[in-house]
């Protein structure tokens, strides 16, 4: 005896909710969902990443670093001593030693 694969149409829940007022469990193509983004784009399809960068393990924070980092190198080409990059970024010196090394590396 062969039995017959069963065929779950668009809409249709595969194992169906003993109470009637559950919506169906619908395929990703079939919700609609609120693209509402996040605070580094306005929409998840304008985001500037290849990745979500909440996708990614500490990705956010890596992101905010590397942001810093580089306008310390770019600040601290301009001139500005390591010493008053640490008070404008309220770090200390050494933070501001391995953040240039690591912008300068990249």
């Amino acid at each position: 005896m062969e039995l017959e694969p069963e065929i779950i149409r668009p809409g249709e829940n595969s194992y169906p909710s003993e109470n009637p007022n559950d919506e169906p469990d619908l395929l990703p193509e079939y919700s609609h969902y609120p693209d509402e983004g996040c605070e580094f784009a306005h929409s998840c399809l304008d985001c500037p990443f290849p990745r979500c960068i909440y996708d990614e393990p500490g990705g956010k924070q890596r992101f905010i670093k590397d942001l810093r980092n580089k306008e310390m190198l770019r600040l601290y080409t301009g001139g500005k001593e390591i010493k008053e990059l640490a008070i404008t970024f309220g770090v200390s010196q050494r933070t501001v030693q391995r953040a240039l090394k690591r912008a300068k590396n990249e």
